[in-house]
């Protein structure tokens, strides 16, 4: 009575082992189990429509046990082929009962259904929790993507859209934008000169500083600041010849916006048609006649007042004169006529702050002078012997009478003319106006920076759809595994009812990875 109510323990992975040493099973069962099934496909081919029977079939391994209901079913659904001798007349049910004795036959239904157990517990259900996993680990890898792209897209527009606020841009459509630019550099120009002229107490500090140790009077610096400082921000041309030139001829630029508004621009369209770009040249400029096509420029008669002969003091030799009439080469020679001038062209044409050597030149007196001050601020800090104040002493008072407070206010105000000069707006705005290719690079720097912040987007978008694609995969893993843990519980139920059997209904427990399911 004590060994009856004993139960038997088996591990899991050791089922059909232990089924085949207790000579449950021949060692040849994997024969017999392919015969069945091979019977098994064929009858499957010819099956009832019953619900019950299609759940039967549906996401697991036809075993023994599914054959029982079929046969179960098959008698309800076949009862009108039953003969008056009890007997089956339906194929359907003749095939599923020679099934079922197949199984039962040295009782291959127990070892097959043992090993669907093992197999289920050990990889079929490991593996779908692995795939759920991954899916899991999928998503959590696609959430820290998307924030990290989106993070970056957000850190790569503000980029964007920084460099253009540098340049003074909206950034929607930038060669235009680049191009319109110019329309300000005028007046960027017009107000660098007026801050410019502030300078003269700093110029000529400078100056009487060099003359006093230089003892040379006669002594000049920092010209072309002095120039812009009385004369403005006039043509190259007068810096050059000391004169005002009577026409300009100013190279055009022409700028290729097609790929923003597919229409060709040939020229800079301020909105005037027929307007040149004003750089802040006071001259009056005779422009009655201007061919906007880019053909030499024409002008009408010029007024040259109530000049006679007699005022001029020579005359326009023409070369002309030969007794046999032959037409001789004509040599134009404007000698004195107390007129001055000429024609500006090229980059003579240009102002002086527009034409990048002369503007360079420039920048660099500026920075002659804030080098000149930084050293004055300098010395006036370490300044305490008698010997500093009595070398000095025979200079003239705006080099005696000035103190650190002063040359670092001087100081302050250079510098910020510099940085308005050097600043990144009108550093672009120089090259601007130098090339007109530089617009396209410009632009196509610009454009490679935007698109960083669209492929970061493109990017999660991507990872959104692989993403939804791993939660989808998931979720339909999810039952899937819930429909094999029940099967393989009801595997396992049926197993350990028909062992109990075979020993006089002792309990019997299958150990391990099942309970774990």
């Amino acid at each position: 009575m004590g060994d009856q109510s004993m139960p038997i323990d088996i591990h899991t992975g050791k089922l059909v082992d232990w089924l085949i040493s207790r000579r449950h099973v021949n060692r040849d069962w994997p024969d017999h189990v392919q015969n069945v099934r091979e019977k098994i496909n064929n009858a499957i081919q010819d099956m009832p429509e019953h619900p019950e029977i299609i759940k039967l079939l549906s996401g697991t391994y036809i075993n023994y046990f599914h054959c029982l209901k079929i046969v179960d079913i098959l008698k309800e659904t076949e009862k009108d082929s039953k003969n008056i001798l009890g007997w089956y007349g339906s194929q359907r049910m003749k095939d599923w009962q020679e099934i079922h004795r197949m199984y039962e036959k040295d009782n291959i239904y127990l070892v097959e259904a043992a090993q669907l157990l093992v197999r289920n517990v050990s990889f079929e259900v490991p593996a779908i929790k692995r795939q759920m996993q991954k899916c899991q680990q999928i998503q959590e890898e696609c959430d820290r993507k998307e924030i990290s792209c989106n993070k970056n897209a957000a850190g790569a527009k503000e980029k964007y859209y920084d460099f253009c606020k540098q340049i003074g841009i909206p950034g929607e459509k930038v060669k235009h934008e680049l191009v319109d630019l110019l329309k300000d550099l005028p007046e960027e120009f017009s107000n660098l000169v007026k801050r410019a002229q502030e300078l003269e107490n700093a110029r000529q500090l400078y100056l009487d500083f060099i003359e006093f140790t230089l003892q040379d009077s006669k002594t000049t610096c920092l010209p072309l600041l002095k120039f812009v400082m009385e004369h403005g921000n006039v043509t190259t041309y007068e810096w050059i010849y000391g004169e005002a030139p009577i026409r300009t001829e100013e190279p055009q630029m022409e700028f290729n916006l097609e790929d923003e508004n597919n229409t060709k621009e040939d020229q800079i369209d301020f909105g005037d048609e027929g307007v040149e770009i004003d750089f802040g040249v006071t001259d009056a400029v005779d422009f009655s006649s201007v061919d906007t096509g880019g053909a030499d420029l024409e002008i009408g008669d010029i007024d040259w007042g109530n000049l006679t002969t007699e005022d001029t003091g020579a005359a326009i030799d023409w070369g002309v004169g030969d007794s046999d009439g032959d037409i001789a080469t004509v040599d134009i020679v404007l000698e004195e006529s107390g007129v001055e001038g000429g024609v500006a062209r090229g980059a003579e044409a240009l102002s002086i702050l527009h034409n990048s050597k002369t503007r360079n030149q420039f920048i660099d007196e500026l920075m002659e002078l804030e080098c000149f001050l930084m050293q004055r601020i300098s010395e006036l800090g370490s300044e305490g012997s008698v010997l500093s104040l009595n070398q000095f002493s025979g200079a003239p008072q705006s080099v005696q009478y000035h103190n650190k407070e002063i040359v670092s206010t001087m100081l302050d105000l250079v510098r910020f003319i510099i940085a308005d000069f050097t600043s990144t707006k009108m550093q672009h705005l120089y090259l601007i106006s130098d090339s007109s290719r530089y617009v396209d690079r410009l632009s196509e720097s610009l454009r490679a920076k935007k698109s960083v912040s669209e492929k970061l987007l493109s990017s999660v978008s991507n990872i959104q759809s692989r993403k939804l694609s791993a939660q989808d995969e998931c979720l339909g893993l999810a039952p899937k595994l819930q429909l094999i843990i029940e099967r393989t519980k009801e595997l396992q139920t049926s197993i350990q009812e028909h062992i109990s059997k075979k020993y006089k209904n002792r309990p019997v427990n299958l150990m391990g990875g099942i309970n774990t399911l």
